[in-house]
């Protein structure tokens, strides 16, 4: 099913809310590290990627819990809202399932790791999908805007 309504976000309003989001997310966690290990953390260097358990919590376990839970309950992070984009199940256009968000989420390590190749496929891919997209089975889309040539959003269930 086509829904002449929507369209596929493109590559760079999606790299604006990922800058928005990672903004968000340091406005969370910096002062959290800031609370727990002071001013050392941002200024003495370390050789571990982690100065324990809390580090690892608030800058790894956090991160991905707000993602996956603003995917799940808004189908959009806060920079996402921003550029009126939802990630959406491709083949449905309803919420994520748990098990997609946690996938999508995971598949962002993957799609950076070859030179954020996986990334940079939403420029050239036809539903704007990255490696990540593909892997949990999602697209971002949002709604059209006038005078927009975009490929149509196609879902193969109605929404």
């Amino acid at each position: 099913m086509q829904d002449t309504e929507l369209e596929y976000v493109d590559f760079w309003p999606r790299v604006g809310a990922s800058l928005i989001d990672m903004l968000v997310i340091m406005l969370v966690t910096y002062p959290l590290l800031y609370l727990v290990y002071g001013s050392a953390y941002f200024t003495v260097q370390s050789e571990a990627p982690f100065r324990g358990f809390p580090d690892f919590a608030i800058s790894m376990l956090l991160p991905f819990a707000g993602v996956v839970l603003f995917w799940l309950k808004k189908q959009a992070t806060p920079g996402k809202m921003v550029v009126a984009a939802r990630v959406v199940d491709a083949k449905t256009g309803k919420t994520l399932s748990v098990g997609q968000a946690i996938g999508r989420y995971l598949g962002y390590i993957v799609a950076t790791l070859p030179l954020g190749l996986g990334l940079l496929w939403v420029a050239f891919d036809r539903r704007k999908q990255g490696w990540h997209d593909k892997m949990a089975g999602t697209v971002v889309v949002r709604p059209r805007r006038e005078g927009e040539k975009s490929e149509p959003v196609r879902f193969e269930t109605p929404v």
